[in-house]
């Protein structure tokens, strides 16, 4: 696969799975578990020397107590190129070498967006990019998703709206988790005493409701291609 390449989702997770890295949000996630945060620390430098230059833009690594987790997307573009699956393929290799093996529960790869509802897009999106000190998504046409520039924050993107809908929410949470992970995921929420509002979209998304009414999705990369 060219480094340059923008791959599908499903050659990306085709790709990638079998070297225990997950999709998720247009980014690719793998974590390590350590035992210490002193190991940890030692799994994101070892996974650093394994992109080598090349990770420059595409990898980093939030490092905790009792794991790693390791993301690469390219920052150029806002999404997973050849070069990303290239580079994951890299690190696992090194990471089996030294007898870590990414996660196969996958906790911590899951992602936040927050989506917010507007008849007037081009009149709200300004405030919630000036409110937030967010910047626009790259590589997208705008009304672009606003995206956090430190990467700590959820991206909040824009839902067209027809007419005014004061019956519910107008903002809500998507939960995009892997593939995977969605069912049981979908229910505990339902065990909690969620409602499964709509399926018409699954794979791609689930619309769940909480018991008065407010809105948030579980959603994967599958049905988007």
């Amino acid at each position: 696969m060219d480094d340059d390449a923008r791959p599908t989702r499903q050659q990306i997770s085709d790709a990638i799975d079998p070297a225990g890295w997950r999709l998720v949000l247009g980014a690719i996630y793998a974590e390590v578990l350590a035992p210490s945060l002193a190991e940890a620390a030692e799994v994101a430098s070892v996974a650093v020397s394994a992109a080598g230059a090349d990770g420059q833009g595409h990898l980093t690594v939030d490092v905790r107590a009792d794991r790693a987790v390791l993301r690469l997307q390219s920052a150029a573009v806002g999404g997973v190129t050849g070069r990303d699956v290239r580079l994951a393929h890299a690190v696992s290799e090194t990471m089996v070498a030294r007898d870590w093996q990414p996660s196969k529960a996958g906790g911590a790869a899951q992602a936040l967006e927050i989506a917010i509802d507007a008849l007037d897009i081009g009149l709200v999106r300004p405030f919630w990019k000036a409110i937030l000190g967010y910047a626009d998504e790259p590589g997208s046409e705008l009304p672009a998703a606003l995206i956090d520039p430190s990467c700590r924050g959820p991206a909040v993107w824009f839902q067209q709206m027809d007419m005014p809908r004061p019956q519910r929410n107008r903002i809500h949470i998507d939960v995009d988790v892997p593939a995977e992970g969605a069912a049981a995921r979908i229910d505990a929420a339902l065990a909690a005493g969620g409602r499964l509002l709509s399926d018409r979209r699954a794979p791609a998304y689930w619309v769940l409701a909480d018991p008065e009414g407010n809105e948030a999705c579980i959603c994967t990369w599958q049905g988007r291609d």
